[in-house]
């Protein structure tokens, strides 16, 4: 639908789209939105490359134009969270995550909770990987194997019934990932086994140690190749994290690998690094990779020593 409104000091036909925002022949995409806020019949697009945007005069198309801009936001999100399948639950609740709370769409979805917030904050949460889902009168809480909490809640009669799901869901998906795991032997020098999503079981991966670094080969039909970590926390708890990561990144996995100016050219894949810390974790660990050459092992060893 096209909108007039006011934008950029003048008056303009404004469209939404599902990557982004166009004002007349200007694009934002969503990769740059930092975060949207509805406020006295104006809506508030705080965005990296052009500060606050401000529109308004919307007039009787205020309320659809903020609804259809927040679903679409929230779909890219999801996109950018890597997200697959249709959800079982899609309502509207409050959230508490690292530095932010509010109010947002929270779905769930066979194998993770997702906060949608109207902000670049959104968050999928695995639930392969959860220590405790708890709920507490109107807050259900996520733990994770690693420490990290979220809290959704207040979603009225849906609170209830989208905790046991969540529960169900998270013990279902932990049991196809160990039984799935049970069948993969790594060979050495490899000495740990894991995969990504429990809908890819022919795909996975093996993880090899050494002091303060972390060879991972992947198992996916692709071109060979080795990639290189190196970390400072403890090995188990970096292993934690890596199981989460590699998941996380599911069939993306050149992400891992691409260059800044490689990254900002793909606003999908700048949208993933912002908002999820498990991609984050790969790139900032990562110490290159070793293509399947005669050197191979030579080169493995080496950098394991």
């Amino acid at each position: 639908m096209i909108y007039n409104a006011r934008a950029f000091g003048g008056d303009t036909q404004i469209s939404v789209e599902p990557t982004g925002l166009r004002f007349g022949s200007r694009f934002t995409d969503f990769a740059d939105v930092l975060s949207l806020k509805p406020m006295n019949h104006r809506v508030l697009i705080e965005t990296e490359a052009d500060g606050c945007i401000e529109v308004s005069m919307l007039g009787f198309s205020y309320d659809g134009f903020w609804q259809e801009l927040s679903d679409c936001f929230a779909k890219r999100s999801l996109e950018a969270l890597f997200v697959e399948g249709s959800p079982t639950m899609y309502v509207e609740g409050e959230y508490s995550i690292p530095g932010e709370q509010g109010r947002a769409i929270i779905a769930l979805y066979d194998d993770s909770v997702c906060i949608l917030p109207p902000t670049c904050s959104a968050v999928r949460i695995p639930l392969a990987f959860t220590a405790e889902i708890k709920q507490d009168g109107y807050l259900i809480h996520f733990e994770m194997q690693t420490g990290e909490k979220y809290t959704v809640g207040k979603m009225g009669y849906d609170t209830q019934p989208f905790a046991q799901r969540a529960v169900q869901a998270a013990d279902k998906v932990k049991k196809e990932r160990k039984a799935v795991l049970g069948k993969l032997r790594p060979q050495a020098p490899f000495t740990d086994v894991g995969m990504f999503r429990t809908t890819e079981p022919e795909k996975y991966w093996n993880a090899a140690f050494g002091s303060g670094c972390c060879a991972v080969e992947l198992f996916t039909g692709e071109d060979a190749a080795t990639f290189l970590y190196k970390f400072s926390e403890p090995r188990e708890l970096f292993f934690l994290r890596l199981e989460q990561a590699m998941e996380a990144v599911s069939s993306h996995r050149e992400i891992i690998r691409l260059t800044e100016e490689q990254l900002c050219e793909n606003p999908l894949y700048r949208m993933a690094v912002r908002r999820c810390k498990a991609v984050s974790f790969l790139r900032e660990r990562s110490a290159g990779r070793l293509i399947h050459t005669e050197s191979h092992a030579q080169k493995l060893e080496e950098f394991l020593k």
